[in-house]
């Protein structure tokens, strides 16, 4: 009776900014992307670097020793090569079992 209670909330605010309580007390709040008869999926904020990959500097200029006799891959700075470009994720994804849940709340986008 409580799973199909949480499904129907769940149903009712999918695509909804939601906090989400677990039966050991655990809170995640997250967006619900999609909803199925035994799990409810959520687009969560990343909120720490864990998966951040590491940049590494330019391996060519001051503080980097000589550049090499011959571009490796075109004309050297400002005109290339750069960088790999690095954008971090926003949102990860959670998939919790509907029969987990205890309660729903819908929170405000700000």
């Amino acid at each position: 009776m409580q799973q199909h209670h949480i499904h129907d909330l769940c149903k009712k605010n999918l695509h909804h900014y939601v906090l989400l309580q677990t039966v050991n007390g655990e809170q995640i709040d997250g967006i619900i992307t999609d909803l199925d008869d035994q799990y409810v999926y959520l687009a969560v904020p990343n909120r720490d670097n864990s998966e951040r990959e590491e940049r590494q500097p330019y391996p060519y200029g001051p503080g980097f020793g000589p550049r090499p006799p011959f571009p490796p891959y075109g004309p050297y700075p400002p005109y290339g090569p750069y960088p790999p470009f690095y954008r971090p994720r926003p949102f990860g994804r959670v998939i919790l079992p509907l029969a987990a849940l205890t309660a729903l709340s819908v929170l405000p986008w700000y």
